[in-house]
């Protein structure tokens, strides 16, 4: 696999982040949204990129219900836009293609083609064959026994709740890295929310440190679920554009700020440390969500570093 994974580009870790952030400013709300962030840059770095038709197959590790399976799967089918999908939906509103659309720009400044999310396969592993607790080296068999000995596509293994994986909580809520080979990428996210969401669930659960606002509630009522989908969506932006460790990305190579995670926090304009932003929300659920997916789901994404005008782009 090369170099860690967690180093190559995990998510960051909730808590170390709103530390971090808090750090920052203390003040009121007004004092807060003063602070306006340093202009960066993501530097492409040449390397290979995930361009034109990209399938995927998830990995269910554990026991996922059929609510929560549907909510992940129509989530990745929700980043190409064909009208049918979306017909109960006024154009006003903020889709998750219109999301995907923000990484496009990284690939035409490339040269590259746009890429298109193909769910491709899905795999169940109810039992957990090789046990609860996993290694990261785990994951990477896990993943091999989808594509082992093919080249291209992405993996995405699921652990459930009940299962717990190196570094999980204590360093990072998931984490994206490569075959051997780099002819394939590996994403893992874990389900947080009986280990720490307080970690890698928020803002649907209270933070363990930072201000201590109250929790949003979940747009699909599984704060777990809801909590995975702002991971998975974090590391699929980063695996996109960085995938092989020399792509997009600003820092260093060992622990990359990337397309997602340089704007970890933000989901709506306003954001500060300890506040999402200012979102959308469900009259009838009193949810909080910044898009819409296939079959009506709504859904939090991260922003994305919008490289063509250096700062965090949001839906809403």
């Amino acid at each position: 696999m090369g170099s860690s994974p967690s180093l190559k580009s995990g998510v960051i870790v909730h808590v170390l982040i709103m530390s971090f952030l808090a750090n920052l400013c203390f003040g009121s709300r007004k004092l807060t949204e003063l602070y306006h962030p340093p202009a960066m840059t993501l530097t492409y770095h040449n390397g290979v990129l995930l361009e034109g038709h990209l399938p995927v197959t998830i990995f269910w590790y554990g026991n996922f219900s059929p609510s929560q399976t549907s909510i992940i799967a129509d989530f990745l089918l929700s980043f190409s836009n064909p009208r049918k999908k979306y017909q109960h939906h006024s154009s006003t509103q903020p889709l998750v293609s219109h999301w995907w659309d923000t990484l496009q720009s990284y690939m035409r400044r490339a040269g590259k083609r746009e890429t298109h999310v193909i769910l491709a396969n899905q795999i169940s592993d109810n039992n957990c064959s090789i046990g609860k607790f996993l290694k990261k080296s785990d994951i990477t068999a896990l993943a091999q026994r989808v594509n082992s000995g093919g080249r291209g596509g992405l993996t995405l293994v699921l652990t459930a709740e009940d299962v717990a994986v190196e570094g999980f909580c204590m360093s990072n809520c998931g984490f994206h890295a490569s075959n051997a080979e780099k002819t394939s990428a590996i994403i893992w996210v874990g389900n947080s929310v009986s280990q720490c969401p307080g970690q890698c669930a928020w803002p649907f659960h209270q933070p363990i440190y930072g201000p201590q606002t109250p929790p949003l509630v979940a747009p699909n009522a599984d704060v777990g679920i809801d909590g995975m989908i702002i991971n998975i969506a974090t590391l699929l932006a980063g695996t996109v554009t960085n995938p092989y460790g020399n792509g997009y990305f600003l820092g260093s190579a060992e622990a990359p700020l990337e397309a997602a995670s340089a704007c970890t926090g933000v989901y709506g304009k306003r954001a500060y440390p300890g506040y999402a932003g200012d979102l959308l929300v469900d009259p009838s659920s009193g949810a909080s969500y910044n898009s819409v997916g296939v079959n009506s789901r709504k859904y939090l994404l991260p922003a994305l570093f919008d490289p063509l005008t250096s700062q965090c782009y949001t839906l809403v």
